[in-house]
């Protein structure tokens, strides 16, 4: 991922999307916004739908010189020309990804609030490992990551960390100086306008 001034805004696309009309928020969103790296996330499981939906938006993203990495599907990077994957199992799987993907694929992991898994997923070679939820969410268990393994993380491990889930204007306050990435997705893709709303979530980052 980029080698910005952190905070940086790394943006999730919705689980299910209409490529025809999505190309056209997400190019707005872009245009409007710095953005470091972008998340394909897809609740398919079609690799048809799958496929075209990052040949849509592949072209958008490296266009402007953003990265676009696949949630879980490893498999599909070299295929698709993507930039990377993010895992969501956390360190399992990382040193073999890394060791079929090679040294320049971005590959994230998701830890959930799991200190531990973390450590294990810097060690195996992850580009970030990303902690969550941090607000309240209708999925998981309800637990969250607290502020205070964002404040440990930031002072002693040197792979970047990333905040997501159930962020809002406090949460990304209190995460300003502690996260080098704030990962935003459903909180603008149900507003009027996502890159107005993405723009008044990048200040308080700011």
């Amino acid at each position: 991922m980029p080698d910005l001034e952190r905070p940086q805004i790394y943006l999730i696309t919705p689980p299910e999307l209409e490529l025809s009309s999505f190309t056209n928020v997400l190019s707005s969103v872009l245009d409007a916004n710095t953005v470091a790296c972008i998340r394909l996330a897809l609740s398919s499981e079609d690799e048809t739908h799958i496929q075209r939906t990052a040949d849509g938006l592949r072209d958008i993203c490296h266009a402007r010189d953003i990265p676009l990495v696949i949630q879980t599907h490893f498999n599909l990077v070299e295929k698709l020309g993507l930039d990377g994957v993010h895992l969501t199992d956390g360190s399992k799987n990382v040193r073999q990804v890394r060791k079929d993907l090679g040294s320049d694929a971005i590959i994230g992991a998701h830890c959930a609030i799991s200190r531990h898994d973390g450590m294990n997923a810097a060690e195996a070679g992850v580009d970030y490992v990303s902690f969550g939820p941090v607000g309240h969410t209708a999925l998981g268990d309800g637990k969250t990551a607290p502020l205070d393994l964002f404040q440990w993380w930031s002072e002693v491990i040197e792979v970047p960390i990333v905040a997501e889930g159930g962020l809002d204007e406090k949460t990304i306050a209190s995460l300003s100086e502690i996260t080098d990435f704030a990962a935003i997705g459903s909180e603008i893709w149900s507003a009027d306008d996502p890159a107005k709303r993405l723009q008044e979530l990048a200040k308080i980052l700011a």
